[in-house]
């Protein structure tokens, strides 16, 4: 590997208009990268935010493209790889942040409903990837950075569809870190704890499409109605959740050298304990593939 993909220099980040996405873009910026900050119509419903990403550029060593960027469109994932590739020529990161939340009763998410949230919060990376990897594997080096979520361990009320959402996410990522290690592509899982200020993760919230069955749960809407509040008394007031936290995390794994980004990092206020859990998870699912003779997929090759 040559030197300079030693260090991460250009990333395209997914679901940069606000949140994580938005203080990962600009952390990166800040430190002097390249940054393909995707959106869907930054033209459009995301103009301001687009624009407010370019205002912040200006001022730091980095240079921001803002890139129309769909994860329910291959087509639009396509594009929006190729259009890194053609302007600067490689890819050395793909930052997954882009997701939704779904808040309400899991029996009163339709089947449309289900799809769809597995569709934006899974497949979504999986269609970035089917963009990505074949340059990735061209070029032999690579990372691929997933921001995932403690709630595949910690599994609240209230959030049926989401947690099945993440956790599928964290699956894919999983399953794809042995084949892609093979062509020098590392991959890091980062898992943020509840972040409820600094984001439109829970004021943006979906709701369940059928109110015929969300009204016959009426009498858990007092609970359903504690939800931000409820993730909110996780923390205490005065070191909240904060999504520049783990902006700061993806930066400091993107800036490590090559075979030395950790494969799982926990960023969690609420310290939940599930850094303990996936440790032990981790280590025994290593073990499980070892036993199976695939030790090397484990490894990164170069």
């Amino acid at each position: 590997m040559s030197d300079a993909a030693a260090s991460t220099r250009t990333a395209l980040i997914t679901g940069t208009s606000t949140g994580i996405g938005r203080a990962t873009a600009e952390t990166l910026l800040s430190q002097g990268h390249t940054v393909y900050a995707t959106m869907r119509d930054p033209e459009g419903r995301n103009a301001r935010a687009a624009s407010e990403l370019e205002s912040f550029a200006r001022a730091q060593p980095g240079t921001v493209r803002v890139a129309d960027l769909d994860v329910t469109s291959q087509a639009s994932a396509d594009a929006a790889v190729q259009r890194v590739i053609d302007e600067a020529g490689r890819l050395d990161a793909v930052v997954h942040n882009a997701g939704h939340l779904f808040v309400g009763y899991t029996e009163a998410f339709t089947e449309d409903d289900l799809t769809h949230l597995l569709d934006v919060n899974a497949v979504g990376a999986h269609r970035v990837n089917r963009a990505a990897l074949p340059h990735l594997r061209a070029q032999r080096f690579g990372t691929l950075l997933y921001v995932g979520s403690t709630i595949l361990v910690t599994t609240p009320p209230f959030l049926g569809p989401y947690v099945a959402s993440k956790a599928a996410f964290d699956a894919l990522a999983v399953v794809t870190s042995y084949e892609v290690s093979q062509f020098g592509i590392e991959t890091s899982i980062v898992m943020p704890g509840a972040i409820t200020q600094g984001t439109n993760h829970f004021p943006g919230a979906s709701h369940a499409s059928d109110t015929a069955v969300t009204t016959q749960y009426a009498d858990l809407d007092a609970l359903v109605a504690r939800t931000d509040e409820a993730h909110d008394g996780l923390f205490d007031p005065e070191h909240p959740a904060d999504p520049q936290s783990v902006a700061d995390e993806v930066a400091r794994i993107l800036a490590l050298p090559a075979g030395r980004k950790p494969f799982r990092s926990v960023v969690d206020a609420a310290q939940a304990g599930v850094d303990h859990v996936m440790a032990f998870s981790d280590l025994t699912r290593e073990a499980f593939v070892r036993r199976l003779g695939f030790g090397e997929t484990l490894e990164l090759k170069r």
